[in-house]
């Protein structure tokens, strides 16, 4: 057989796995075929489908925890170097130097460190370097000769039948393993809510404690549950070395703390005294902890005069890591002047693009007076009998200056119907101007006739949660767990802006001003986490108050820069911010002058659905439009998709590159209808062609008397596998495994079926004579 015969897969077998076992790779360092994103959901209307994953033939590690280079294998057709461009493309994602591509008779190797002499050189196939030589250029890339080399080759926490580090949570760890092994003392990891910062931190650690390069850590949050959930999940591999970090480690009678833990996980209010008790954290000596790590550090670590910062500040001595999605710069704030440039970045961009965080639809919801204004009469008195101040109130004066009633009871009832639209029992925040206004939300929402079942069977389907609301602030954890029912929906201000995990939140409602994109983006943070055990694909963002408009900015998830007034200092009469910590924790009204009134009506004027495309932006595009132009693009032609259709062995192939391109298949069948194959599907919405049922077509083949050439039982099976066909479709009947199945286990073994046509080839090729029959047509 000649080589131009050969498949990618036998090019990859005979040629190319042989040349780097002959180099001394070994089969841990080598894995084929991969996949290292998800594929990412594609949402319209009510629908989200995936996209194809991106995929690597071949990718080379040197130890488990370190991938170094990448390999793009094509079949002989194609020339060396065909497969070298879309292996940069990986090799970028994946951030490893060495790019190779190869045809099986050479291979073309591009170095992406600058350490070899050529950027770009062929290679023989018995040339392909070796792992300590690709080590030791990747070394000399990241500045590495001289450090730790255990340390670099250490592995990564690892269970049977548990869970790897994504390639981007590998490429975390590694990247701050090897700035500490460098000798830096502060780092800054940012990456996305949902992305898994917890796990990925937990990695960093185990790695830096099983190689004692550190003995003793600190892992400080800002929720007593997170906490907990640490202690739990991600940090259990610690186990009798970890505690929680409380008054209970205090001995009463002599004040000392107990020493005798090697891993610390406390909170940061809980270990800071207050009038009455002092601290926690200097009951230990200075130089205790060698690593203290800081999660959600844009809060408080940010400033450097707050309450939190005296932590850092009395342990400076250790290695210090901060964890944020949303870093804090402004000119009195920045996590950069503390921590350094952030080692490693990660979107939300790149988080949905990978398929590994939620995708989003926005509902742009205007009221007909948010958009006119409103101007009180004359004299006009609000419900409490104070005269209105005589001017024009907008958007911005709604629940900070004035409070309209029926404007609260409108924003309910379209909320509400959204829900019961679908599943009323979605997890769903308000977030709401302030405490008064999240009180009324709650009150508005308990009294929507379409919930009064629902409040009926559990008052915890809608409830408050604010900063000064006791029994909202305990249902918290209850509302972030996906196992709890209630609450539902909850009413917020700014407590759950940030440090709320809440995985199968479905729906945020924007009925607040938001001027900053780091409160923004927090928010938005809260509907991210991916859940499709739970139904959760996707989530809604309801905006009445034009919040998201935020979106347009280019920076809104862009990398952090420091502001460049940041340690400037402030002109004579400027208002400052320094030292202040968001509030997070208590959320409480700021007092001001509140008009009410309840004479004015509102109404929907409008509202425009949007969605968060592939491409990272904004559309309008409609479900059916957008599933035209999708399927258009994967096949340009009609000549193009009836080629490709009559190549396909197996049609599956088709599903295969409509998912790559984005389609979503169940609307397809939603847009022409149920009783059609795949084939009319694509040739009806792409190229305007008019569709047959399956049905019509199994009875047209019927009809020509085409299975006379066949002995009883053959012919048996091909009007059995018609019936399929006109039931399931042609990936059904394309499938051997069908012959296990009734009503064809009525006529014997598959084995004897497929006898009756005179071995597997006779019956492959029956099969592929019913499918021509089938769309003889072709599409006509």
């Amino acid at each position: 057989m000649s080589k131009k015969d050969l498949s990618e897969a036998d090019i990859c077998d005979r040629y190319i796995t042989p040349a780097l076992d002959a180099a001394g790779w070994k089969k841990n360092q080598i894995r084929r075929e991969y996949s290292f994103t998800d594929g990412q959901m594609i949402v319209r209307g009510q629908m989200a489908g995936r996209g194809a994953r991106k995929r690597a033939d071949y990718l080379l590690y040197y130890s488990l925890n370190q991938p170094i280079a990448v390999i793009e294998a094509k079949d002989n057709h194609h020339s060396v170097r065909a497969g070298i461009q879309q292996a940069l493309a990986y090799a970028e994602v994946l951030q490893v130097p060495f790019v190779f591509s190869s045809n099986g008779d050479a291979f073309l190797f591009h170095d992406r460190s600058g350490t070899y002499a050529q950027v770009e050189q062929q290679i023989s196939l018995d040339a392909f370097p070796s792992p300590e030589e690709l080590w030791q250029h990747y070394q000399q890339w990241q500045d590495l000769q001289t450090v730790n080399q255990e340390l670099l080759t250490s592995p990564y926490y690892l269970e049977i039948g548990g869970k790897e580090p994504r390639y981007y949570q590998q490429l975390a760890v590694n990247r701050t393993i090897e700035a500490i092994a460098r000798g830096q003392k502060r780092c800054l990891l940012v990456m996305a809510t949902g992305a898994g910062k917890t796990y990925t931190v937990f990695n960093i650690i185990w790695r830096l404690w099983k190689t004692k390069v550190v003995r003793r850590v600190l892992f400080l949050a800002d929720r007593n549950a997170l906490v907990d959930q640490t202690i739990t999940n991600d940090f259990r591999p610690f186990g009798e070395v970890m505690t929680k970090l409380d008054r209970r480690l205090v001995d009463h009678e002599t004040g000392r703390i107990n020493t005798s833990y090697q891993i610390y996980l406390g909170l940061y209010q809980a270990i800071i005294g207050n009038e009455e008790r002092d601290n926690l954290y200097d009951k230990f000596d200075r130089d205790f902890f060698d690593l203290v790590v800081v999660d959600e550090c844009h809060r408080g670590s940010a400033a450097e005069d707050s309450n939190w910062r005296q932590v850092l500040d009395y342990f400076s001595e250790a290695i210090q890591v901060g964890l944020t999605a949303t870093p804090k710069e402004t000119k009195y704030i920045s996590n950069i002047d503390y921590f350094g440039e952030p080692i490693f970045q990660y979107s939300l961009k790149q988080g949905i693009e990978d398929g590994f965080l939620a995708p989003f639809r926005r509902i742009q919801v205007d009221l007909d007076i948010d958009l006119d204004g409103w101007t009180p009469e004359a004299g006009e008195q609000d419900d409490n009998g104070q005269r209105i101040e005589q001017r024009d109130y907008n958007l911005r004066d709604y629940d900070r200056n004035i409070v309209f009633g029926k404007r609260d009871r409108r924003v309910a009832e379209y909320v509400s119907q959204f829900l019961h639209d679908g599943d009323p029992m979605r997890k769903t925040i308000v977030f709401c101007e302030d405490v008064d206004h999240a009180e009324r939300m709650r009150e508005a929402l308990a009294r929507v006739k379409l919930n009064r079942e629902l409040v009926l069977k559990n008052h915890r389907y809608v409830m408050q949660i604010t900063g000064d609301e006791k029994e909202g602030k305990a249902q918290i954890d209850n509302f972030i767990n996906p196992k709890e029912t209630y609450p539902v929906i909850a009413t917020t201000s700014k407590l759950m802006t940030t440090g709320v995990d809440a995985q199968t939140c479905h729906v945020i409602v924007l009925d607040r001003s938001i001027q900053s994109l780091t409160e923004f983006k927090q928010i938005i943070g809260r509907g991210t986490r991916l859940r499709p055990d739970y139904g959760k694909n996707f989530f809604t963002i309801i905006d009445f108050r034009n919040a998201s408009q935020l979106f347009d900015d280019p920076d809104w998830d862009g990398p952090p820069i420091q502001d460049e007034n940041f340690g400037k200092e402030s002109q004579p009469g400027e208002m400052g911010t320094r030292g202040k910590v968001e509030g997070e924790e208590v959320d409480t009204s700021v007092k001001r002058i509140k008009y009410r009134v309840s004479r004015q009506e509102f109404e929907v004027a409008a509202e425009r659905v949007s969605y968060y495309n592939k491409d990272g932006q904004l559309t309008t595009e409609s479900l059916k439009d957008y599933t035209r132009r999708t399927v258009s693009e994967a096949y340009q032609s009609l000549d193009r998709f009836l080629n490709q259709w009559d190549a396909a062995d197996r049609k599956q192939a088709i599903i295969d590159e409509l998912e790559k391109h984005g389609a979503i298949l169940a609307a397809l069948e939603d847009m022409v209808g149920k009783d059609y194959d795949l084939f009319d599907l694509v040739c009806h919405v792409a190229f305007d062609r008019p569709p047959l049922t399956r049905k019509e077509r199994a009875e047209k083949v019927r009809k020509r008397d085409a299975f006379a050439k066949y002995g009883e039982t053959a012919r048996r099976v091909l009007n059995a596998l018609l019936d399929k066909y006109a039931d399931q479709g042609i990936i059904a009947i394309e499938d051997t495994k069908i012959l296990q199945l009734d009503p064809f286990a009525q006529l014997g073994t598959p084995v004897e079926l497929v006898r009756s046509f005179g071995g597997k080839p006779q019956y492959k090729r029956a099969i592929q004579e019913l499918g021509q029959m089938l769309y003889s047509d072709r599409g006509a």
